[in-house]
């Protein structure tokens, strides 16, 4: 049994009709629960909820300080590669897109490797477009083999695997993996990815049951806000968590806020997805679940990173590149998508500091990775 049993385009339609029925008895009812259900998530994210934004932002804060303090964990994304096999109407990367591919070597990896030490990066997430022949399993194997030795936490957001590709990358030096629905609208989802193996709306759906059944430290889940309505896709993003933690209880959780943005060679349309609108988004998972990760990725403008972090974030990137060798070339022709904050780390994490906050480098090493293992065996 997978999420995909409990999730159909009917549940999406009940989580619709909760989240716009929502009154302001529902969301002041939200506010003072001691344990938030889904329903009052729902009530968090509904148009009823807004003029409780500042009451939510002041929860959300408190609530983060309690369980993380005043942290702010960095990372930087390393693409490998841009070749892809799937049309997505929003991404560079996609196949119809005539920007130039490229795949980066061992040398070109190390490269970008040597980069990101001078940046002071040591949890990496390894980006690459979904093509299975030019970044299959045995690339990535390959790949974070090559890294482990100089970085304390290695995460991927790459094609979905089965169960046993999973472990094997995790026997590798792997410690977490981002797989994002994109969207949970099966209509919506289908219009957007028309073609290539992404296209297949219930596997992908299923990818985080293989990570829980592969024994992944950390799962990152998402939507990309833009492409249906975000509030049901956000209490999509919530049924699905509550799922996972449920189940597999043993790994980490975390939950990420992309909004669409600019990409070279495609048409990005979409709902818009205001700022005030990710407020509010991110304080409803905070009061909801006060254990679960949130990132904001360079997407956001500086400015509103500041500000908003301290509601609720506990992970952010920094100093992103968004193609393959960036670091090392500054080359920024195969880009998947434009990004807003293009602070240094040193700035990221002055502007962190400056809020009253510490950044930090490190907050997990692969040694502890094996030490659960053995001790699991």
């Amino acid at each position: 049994m997978s999420f995909l049993d409990n999730f159909s385009q009917q549940q999406w339609h009940m989580l619709q009709d909760t989240i716009y029925t929502a009154t302001d008895h529902t969301v002041k009812s939200a506010l003072a629960a001691q344990r938030p259900t889904i329903e009052d998530f729902c009530a968090l994210v509904s148009p009823a909820a807004q003029p409780y934004l500042e009451k939510m932002a002041v929860q959300s804060r408190a609530r983060t300080q309690i369980r993380f303090g005043k942290t702010v964990q960095l990372f930087a994304p390393l693409y490998l590669s841009n070749e892809c096999t799937n049309i997505c109407t929003y991404c560079g990367f996609s196949v119809t897109n005539t920007i130039p591919r490229k795949t980066l070597t061992d040398q070109e990896i190390l490269a970008e490797v040597e980069v990101l030490k001078q940046m002071g990066i040591d949890h990496v997430l390894l980006v690459t477009g979904e093509n299975s022949r030019a970044v299959g399993l045995e690339y990535l194997e390959r790949a974070i083999c090559l890294i482990r030795p100089f970085f304390s936490n290695i995460s991927i957001e790459v094609q979905p695997l089965e169960v046993e590709a999973y472990r094997r990358l995790r026997t590798a030096g792997l410690h977490g993996v981002l797989v994002y629905q994109e969207t949970y609208n099966q209509y919506e989802y289908k219009k957007h990815h028309p073609k290539g193996k992404k296209s297949n709306f219930s596997y992908r759906l299923e990818t985080p049951d293989r990570l829980g059944a592969a024994g992944v430290h950390k799962i990152g889940i998402g939507a990309l806000l833009g492409l249906s309505d975000w509030r049901v896709d956000a209490a999509s993003v919530a049924l699905h968590l509550d799922y996972l933690q449920k189940k597999y209880w043993k790994s980490k959780y975390a939950i990420s806020f992309p909004r669409l943005r600019p990409a070279a060679g495609v048409s990005v349309s979409g709902a818009a997805v205001s700022e005030r609108n990710l407020v509010q988004l991110l304080c409803a998972f905070r009061i909801w679940n006060e254990s679960v990760e949130l990132s904001l990725s360079t997407r956001e403008r500086a400015s509103f990173r500041d500000n908003a972090f301290p509601l609720g974030v506990t992970t952010m990137s920094a100093g992103s590149r968004t193609d393959p060798g960036g670091y090392a070339t500054q080359a920024g022709a195969l880009k998947q998508f434009s990004i807003d904050d293009e602070r240094t780390t040193k700035e990221v994490a002055e502007a962190i500091r400056r809020a009253g906050y510490e950044a930090v480098w490190k907050d997990w090493d692969s040694r502890f990775d094996e030490a659960i293992d053995a001790h699991t065996v």
